[in-house]
């Protein structure tokens, strides 16, 4: 169940991101569109939430999310699209 859970927050913030990127894009040719900046703002904050959400749960996203006070943890714990299995 737990591995389904963080599949479903994987998915989740995936999507996001292609909105959160879409939307910038978008921005791009159409820099003073306030309906626009609103999207990419809602996106960005929920992005973000997501992101904490799931590095808090599951670890690290990316190695530039990686503590590495200690050791370089990043290695240390199973990547994003790798679902535990051994």
């Amino acid at each position: 169940m737990a591995d389904n859970e963080k599949l479903k927050l994987l998915q989740r913030l995936q999507a996001v991101r292609f909105a959160v990127h879409d939307a910038a894009l978008y921005l791009d040719s159409h820099p003073t569109c306030q309906e626009g900046l609103k999207y990419f703002r809602e996106k960005r904050e929920l992005c973000e939430k997501l992101t904490e959400q799931y590095e808090e749960a599951y670890g690290p996203l990316t190695a530039h999310a990686s503590s590495a006070e200690e050791r370089w943890d990043w290695v240390c714990t199973p990547f994003p699209w790798e679902r535990g299995e051994s």
